[in-house]
This record gives structure tokens, sequence and C-alpha cells, in this order.
């Protein structure tokens, strides 16, 4: 199986200068800021993902998984992420957003996205297993 980060890796090196890397975010709460995204990189960053490289470098685009663009945006479109929360309702709108993409068509793959502490046991392997059984989408699930 390759290494799934394997080109993240390479755009982040310095010798390979280029444009900033985009990531396309769904699900991010209407009041959230692309901070949030941003800080949840510079943590996966801290605990040694080099392929995060400079997390203020990212371009973080957020957008409702109903877009009529996005069909075309995951043609275009390499990264994307589908931000997770960690309240009680957390997995009815992961899930909800993952069936919507499947829907549109959207990506077929994507990073979770979470705040740091959710345990990747329960919430976020079942998402992971719900997501690839029953939608056909690959959701990358990270250690925190």
């Amino acid at each position: 199986m390759p290494d799934q980060a394997a080109g993240l890796r390479a755009r982040a090196r310095p010798e390979h200068p280029g444009p900033a890397p985009t990531l396309m975010v769904v699900g991010l709460p209407p009041n959230a800021a692309t901070e949030t995204v941003t800080e949840r990189l510079a943590g996966w960053a801290r605990r040694g993902r080099r392929w995060v490289g400079d997390p203020a470098a990212w371009r973080i685009v957020v957008l409702d998984p109903a877009s009529p663009y996005l069909p075309l945006l995951a043609s275009q479109q390499r990264r994307w992420a589908l931000w997770v929360d960690n309240d009680a309702d957390a997995f009815r709108r992961a899930y909800r957003t993952l069936k919507i993409l499947r829907g549109h068509p959207g990506p077929s793959r994507l990073l979770a996205l979470h705040a740091p502490g959710v345990p990747r046991a329960g919430l976020l392997s079942n998402l992971q297993h719900g997501a690839r059984r029953f939608l056909d989408i690959e959701l990358v699930v990270l250690s925190s």
C-alpha cells in the first residue's frame, strides 16, 4: 500500500517551492474559523507529522457539502478533509456530510480533521468504517 502522505511530504520540502497547498474542508461548523483547521495542522506538525510543513502556509477552503460546485471541485482538488467535532452529535453530522458528498458526487478520499484528544477508538473508527463500508469513501484517520 503506498504511503498516504508521500505527496504531501514532497510538496512540503523546501526544494519543491510552489503555490501553497490547498485543503478543501467540509463539515466545519458555520461559526468556526479556518484557524481551527490551521491549529489542528499545527498540532500534527508539533507531533512530528512532517508532511504538514508550515501549517500557516496552507490555503484552507471551507465548502458546504451541498454546494453545486462540489463535483467540479472534487475533480480539480486533490486534498480534502472532513471536520469531525467531539460532541454527542458529531457522528451523525459527519456521517450525514459524507452521505451528501457521495450523492453529489464529491471526493472519495478525505482526511479526518478533529479536535485534539478525540480517541481513534469509537467515534473516529466507527465513522471510518461506516464511510468505507456503506459509502465507498476512504476516511484517513491519523492518531492524535
